[in-house]
């Protein structure tokens, strides 16, 4: 099998000069597709919008009718850059120096979809255009932003019209040091909740005339604080609570204010569920305030949900893959923050594996021309071993 650096380091340009910061289309999906329907696959373009949200335009394609079918998840929007005179080169023009591809997207994650399509491209020559099986890219305008108009409603789609995922591999940045040491398996599941406590108003100098909230609310926070909520297990590291604002908007220094507020993030692994979580942090305010007349009230987002997908054929051909091509054998982590993974685990099981994380969403975002290619190759080996058994050209 050659170099496919080329292919993916010339795609992964054409995206990073499309200005596709959330939720502006930019242009990317349209050179995606164009790319795409070149190779023969049958695209569609699916704008999705919902109240008090923008419209968001997203992409499915596939090629091939048969089973299995091997979906790979990504996205070309991007966050904003910032200050363009910050960046050594302008986020936007896809630069190339010193073997390192700069822009916004490069890592996170136009760089990862450019390698997965250029080794889709590669396989499909070596198949005459027909895969062992189909494969699909779902590519959504929406992650960075409320994630309210991408991948959850294209898969809604899909399941409209028929479109059943064998499995699904998400492009996102998972490395944090080098290419090839963590397949992400599952993610950890995210709570974030507001905590109120309520006194009673009054004179600084009359305390006992007043309630003072803030008196409550670290109490409560400390409770909270006081144990680890587990030690972890086998797929997942501890769950763990964080503070991260605490609010009272008093402008005066003479009075006693009537309420006091904290916002939380939970981080939780499978030893907890969104209830069971609210259940103890409303136990744990109980016993905090007892006796002292205040009282805690708690107001919660939807939760992200946390999941794990077991080791199996999946990671398996991926560690191989990766194994292959970068002679490292890939931890499988659960770590890092929440992706569009969290929507795919209800259709089929799914990984993420993709570049570099380590200069995702900062001024001069950059990869380098090697890990495109190796990533790339990676992407291709594994396309080899789940539809071919390893046998390639």
């Amino acid at each position: 099998m050659g170099s496919l650096s080329e292919d993916a380091v010339d795609l992964a340009q054409g995206l990073i000069r499309c200005k596709s910061v959330t939720p502006e289309e930019g242009g990317a999906l349209d050179y995606l597709q164009g790319k795409l329907e070149a190779a023969g696959f049958t695209c569609h373009r699916l704008p999705f919008e919902a109240a008090g949200t923008p419209t968001v335009d997203n992409l499915y394609a596939r090629i091939g009718t048969g089973r299995p079918h091997l979906c790979f998840a990504g996205h070309t929007d991007v966050v904003p850059p910032g200050d363009d005179d910050a960046w050594t080169h302008p986020p936007f023009a896809g630069d190339i120096d010193q073997g390192l591809l700069y822009g916004r997207g490069a890592a996170d994650m136009k760089g990862g979809v450019a390698a997965f399509a250029a080794a889709a491209f590669d396989y499909l020559t070596f198949a005459r255009g027909e895969p062992a099986g189909s494969i699909s890219l779902l590519i959504t305008g929406d992650e960075e932003g409320p994630a309210v108009n991408g991948t959850e409603k294209v898969l809604k789609w899909m399941e409209a019209h028929d479109e059943v995922l064998d499995h699904a591999i998400v492009g996102e940045p998972t490395n944090a040091t080098q290419l090839g040491e963590t397949i992400k398996i599952g993610r950890r599941g995210s709570l974030n909740g507001k905590v109120t406590v309520k006194g009673v108003q009054g004179h600084v100098a009359y305390p006992a005339l007043a309630n003072n909230p803030i008196r409550g609310l670290i109490a409560v926070l400390s409770s909270l604080y006081e144990e680890p909520l587990d030690h972890g297990n086998a797929h997942f590291a501890p769950s763990n609570l964080e503070v991260t604002t605490i609010d009272v908007r008093n402008p005066a220094t003479n009075v006693i204010p009537a309420k006091a507020e904290a916002l939380f993030n939970i981080r939780f692994n499978d030893d907890h569920t969104p209830d069971s979580l609210q259940s103890w942090a409303r136990e744990k305010a109980f016993m905090a305030l007892e006796g002292s007349g205040l009282e805690a009230i708690f107001d919660y987002e939807p939760a992200n949900p946390v999941f794990v997908t077991e080791p199996g054929t999946l990671s398996t051909l991926l560690s191989e893959a990766i194994s292959d091509v970068t002679g490292l054998t890939p931890e499988l982590s659960t770590a890092g923050g929440t992706s569009d993974a969290r929507f795919i685990k209800d259709y089929c099981p799914v990984v993420e594996f993709g570049l570099t994380t380590e200069t995702m969403h900062q001024v001069d975002e950059r990869v380098s021309l090697s890990d495109l290619e190796k990533l790339a190759v990676i992407y291709r080996r594994f396309l080899d071993l789940y539809f071919n058994g390893g046998t390639a050209s």
